[in-house]
């Protein structure tokens, strides 16, 4: 209960997560740059310039007199680059710490310098708006170089020391704390206080705590999972009865070292395992990797590694090892003891059930190493080779449950058919990937559904025992009947083939959202009934609600937001949701990355006592967020009452969680009314 209150005070908190200083330093002959360095917490980055779709840096001048611009901002050190599927391109990004220099040149012996370098910053749940790092500087210039053509004039002496240390920095050129406190901007009407803060009412009324994003713990259980199968199939389940009759057998004088020896032996898997996914990531680096994921090039080799896998679970053809492998360490295994002997045990059934595990590692290898998470391979062996020990540990321990344990049989092999055709569904992911990149537009989302809809209709027909391979041919009557478990797995997978049918005409799917391309790829869309704001403007939608008599949802968004676009679609899509927000409601949807420039630009002061200059609509509203509400991240919703300004609830965030949502707008309507 105190962790949840906690969330919900802390909601509209204000985010501080990138933290710049800056500085001109003197690079001789005339030149100088501003260094923009900055320091970045854990789990959020700042992107680079030139960069569609977020916030990218770029330089901005004010005034520049005396110096002037020599080519375009520098970013420095590492970038991470890695694919977007909302905008359909890859973004670069800087992670920890971020440098950005732009070099001047002087031109005349006096200089002033008025200046501002603006970012976005995100993180996985939310985003900060464009944000602005001013420096001011004026000063005597170093000596310039006689090619230049400047007289030197007697107001101003020679001046060859470097800039580099000196004290003034951004805090500097603000204002001192004598200035008046954070009010609207000029020029803004105050109608019954509009621009008032509402911060500690917001706290007071609470809010819902943003979801995290348990990327790591997906893999760890997706490995897992992939262990279990793993353990099913014809190379491994057979073996492990007689394994771990041979540790108990061994031992029969002292069945507590036979059960040692068996545990001993999935610690070994595991070790084998564990050293494969550490070894992916000390071969390529987390920076490779990154920048592998979003590859093209990388992600048709993995499209075609995926189908060659897939092909070979169908019982086309078998992917083996040199038999001369698994036979020499199966004979060092014999002639050694101890530790070492069980240690080359766990390698051999590694190395001979290779054509079985081989698909399903080379899956979890590339969506881990895909991640974008530089530790996510070894997590996601870890769990793989947990699943795979398990059994051989639980046997040895509780050996009368072999004997209840499933035999051998054809069972296994419609399981390696089943996982053909997801590794050819996963296959179609990282095609698609490359698709965005290269922008072919042979796989947009209608021809994505369709072949998916084809995959798993055809493994329903599999399972339901219409459709058989070739492998299901031998050693048995091919038209015995299937199974209970198999047919109604059947069923469930020609269900989720007609659920994506009306995606074909722009349904949402939300289901297969995450590997589908973006729904601007279709061509063919019938989905016309989209939640639009009716105002982007602040005081116009207030006006409008007073005039209706509605209440107000405030929504701070942005062009680049990913998680305001993913509550768009899971969320407002929601026919309750919607039916409120157009029936009951007057949106307002205040973007903070708006361009626009406003028509004079003006200073404000924010709540630390320093003042900035908005130059843009999106500046305006981003200080509306932070002054008002105290809060910096987006998405961010608050409903208000438009003849006061005044919360009807608590905000509310990232959250794809409709119910909650729903409610969340009914206490706005309840307070309204009660009013």
């Amino acid at each position: 209960m105190l962790a949840v209150v906690f969330a919900m005070v802390a909601q509209a908190q204000m985010v501080d997560p990138v933290h710049f200083t800056s500085q001109l330093n003197d690079l001789g002959n005339g030149d100088a740059e501003i260094v923009f360095s900055a320091t970045i917490d854990d789990g959020w980055h700042v992107y680079s310039t030139d960069v569609e779709g977020p916030t990218a840096a770029s330089f901005n001048a004010v005034k520049m007199d005396g110096v002037e611009k020599v080519g375009r901002l520098e970013p420095r050190g590492k970038v991470v680059k890695q694919f977007d599927k909302l905008f359909g391109e890859d973004v670069r990004f800087f992670e920890h710490s971020a440098t950005f220099a732009q070099k001047l040149r002087f031109t005349k012996p006096r200089y002033s310098i008025e200046c501002y370098l603006e970012y976005g910053a995100c993180n996985d749940e939310m985003c900060m708006p464009p944000t602005q790092v001013e420096f001011k500087k004026e000063g005597t210039a170093p000596h310039l170089p006689p090619q230049e053509g400047v007289k030197e004039t007697s107001e101003a002496s020679p001046r060859t020391s470097p800039l580099v240390g000196e004290e003034e920095k951004v805090a500097d050129t603000l204002a001192n704390n004598t200035a008046t406190p954070a009010s609207p901007p000029s020029g803004v009407r105050q109608d019954g206080g509009l621009w008032t803060p509402v911060i500690d009412e917001l706290r007071a009324a609470g809010g819902a705590a943003d979801v995290a994003n348990q990327s790591l713990l997906y893999l760890l259980l997706m490995g897992f999972v992939g262990g279990l199968l793993a353990v099913c199939m014809p190379c491994i389940w057979p073996i492990i009865p007689m394994t771990v009759s041979f540790f108990l057998k061994r031992s029969k004088t002292d069945k507590r070292k036979g059960v040692r020896d068996a545990v001993t032996y999935g610690i070994s898997i595991i070790v084998i395992y564990l050293g494969l996914g550490l070894l992916v990531t000390a071969l390529f680096g987390s920076d490779t990797l990154n920048a592998l994921s979003t590859n093209a090039v990388f992600n048709v080799f993995l499209f075609v590694l995926l189908v060659v896998f897939a092909l070979s679970f169908f019982g086309w053809f078998e992917i083996k090892l040199p038999d001369g492998w698994a036979n020499s360490v199966d004979n060092k295994a014999s002639e050694t003891t101890g530790l070492v002997s069980i240690f080359l045990m766990a390698l051999t059934l590694v190395l001979v059930s290779f054509s079985c595990t081989a698909p399903i590692i080379g899956l979890l290898l590339v969506e881990t190493a895909t991640s974008g998470n530089w530790v996510a391979p070894a997590v996601g062996m870890f769990g793989f080779a947990f699943a795979l020990a398990l059994p051989f540990t639980l046997f040895a321990m509780f050996p009368a449950w072999l004997k209840s344990a499933p035999k051998s049989g054809s069972w296994m092999t419609t399981l390696k058919v089943v996982l053909g055709f997801i590794e050819l569904a996963f296959a179609l992911k990282f095609l698609s990937v490359a698709d965005l990149a290269y922008g072919w537009h042979i796989l947009d989302r209608e021809v994505f559904l369709s072949l998916w809809i084809v995959i798993f209709g055809l493994q329903g027909a599999y399972l339901c025992g219409w459709l058989k391979f070739q492998e299901d041919e031998i050693g048995g009557d091919i038209r015995k009947p299937m199974p209970v478990l198999c047919i109604m797995g059947g069923l469930v997978s020609l269900a989720f083939a007609l659920y994506m049918v009306p995606g074909l005409w722009g349904a949402p799917c939300k289901a297969v959202s995450a590997f589908a391309p973006p729904m601007s790829t279709q061509d063919f869309n019938l989905n016309t009934k989209v939640v639009e704001a009716q105002y982007k403007d602040y005081e116009a939608g207030m006006a409008a609600a007073r005039t209706q008599g509605k209440p107000v949802l405030i929504d701070f968004t942005g062009f680049g937001c990913v998680n305001c676009r993913k509550m768009e679609a899971a969320v407002w899509t929601d026919p309750r949701v919607a039916d409120k927000l157009t029936r009951d409601y007057v949106l307002v949807s205040l973007y903070v990355d708006d361009k626009t420039p406003l028509s004079e630009p003006f200073e404000v002061t924010d709540e630390q006592g320093e003042k900035k200059t908005l130059r843009t609509v999106g500046a305006k509203w981003s200080y509306l967020q932070s002054h008002k509400f105290g809060a910096n991240a987006q998405p961010f919703y608050v409903l208000l009452d438009p003849a006061t300004g005044k919360p009807l609830s608590g905000s509310r965030a990232y959250n794809e969680d409709v119910p909650a949502y729903l409610e969340f707008l009914d206490k706005g309507i309840r307070a309204y009314k009660n009013q």
